[in-house]
């Protein structure tokens, strides 16, 4: 079993940064890559970024490609994900999620374990 808590949301300024945070507890944390998910209300919960267990590799979604970085301590337990050039369209609860099966996947149903999410509000 692994928990999950993401942090760091809130309300910030079209065009500025942001960081959240997901530290993880159970389970051996850095043998597992993770995700970031997004959901906007009345919308599906979408793929934002992914990283490997070793953080060497990452994958992200072609809207956030550019802007978002993903990356993690392992020491730390924890995954960040460093959302730059916000725009109203990212406001949205943000979600990191374990897959087990170590992939870079952008399907949700490939991870088996989630946080309980964080509200990210931009400001135009």
């Amino acid at each position: 079993q692994v928990q999950l808590v993401e942090s760091g949301g809130g309300l910030v300024q079209g065009g500025r940064s942001h960081r959240l945070s997901c530290a993880a507890s159970g389970r051996t944390f850095s043998r597992y890559s993770m995700g970031w998910f997004r959901q906007a209300p009345g919308t599906e919960r979408e793929f934002v970024a992914a990283i490997s267990w070793s953080g060497g590799y990452t994958y992200y979604a072609d809207s956030v490609k550019g802007r978002f970085t993903v990356y993690r301590d392992n020491a730390k337990n924890t995954v960040y994900l460093q959302m730059n050039s916000l725009e109203p369209e990212d406001a949205a609860v943000y979600y990191c999620a374990v897959d087990e099966d170590n992939g870079l996947h952008s399907r949700k149903n490939e991870y088996e374990y989630w946080g309980q999410g964080a509200q990210v509000t931009v400001s135009s």
